[in-house]
Parts: C-alpha cells; sequence; structure tokens
C-alpha cells in the first residue's frame, strides 16, 4: 500500500487553523502531550497496523 503524500483532505486550511486555536495558550508540554493524544485518535480512525507502520516511516523520511 503506498501512503498518500499528496494532498488530499477537504479544507486544509481550516484544519491547520483549528489545530492552531487549539494549541493556544497552551504550554509546551501542554501542547506536546495534545499532539500525541491527537495522534492517537487519528491512528484509531487508520485502524490498520500495516498503513500505520508505512505512515510512520514515510513520516521519518520527510
Amino acid at each position: 500500500m503506498m501512503v498518500k503524500t499528496n494532498f488530499h483532505f477537504q479544507d486544509g486550511d481550516g484544519f491547520y487553523e483549528q489545530l492552531l486555536d487549539a494549541h493556544e495558550g497552551l504550554t509546551k508540554e501542554q501542547s506536546d502531550l495534545l499532539n500525541a493524544r491527537l495522534i492517537i485518535v487519528l491512528a484509531n480512525q487508520v485502524g490498520d497496523a500495516k498503513v500505520l507502520k508505512e505512515c510512520i516511516e514515510v513520516a521519518r523520511q520527510l
């Protein structure tokens, strides 16, 4: 399976704005924890261990 690395989701600017808003007022530690929790929630949506492994490998190369 090939991980999608091209722009593929709707309203990327809106998502980025929501993400920035979610981090507003947080300390570095709180921000890191939010990112970690978000990764777990999104990984749960994917659910496929092989896809997640490939995503990790691609992210390390970007």
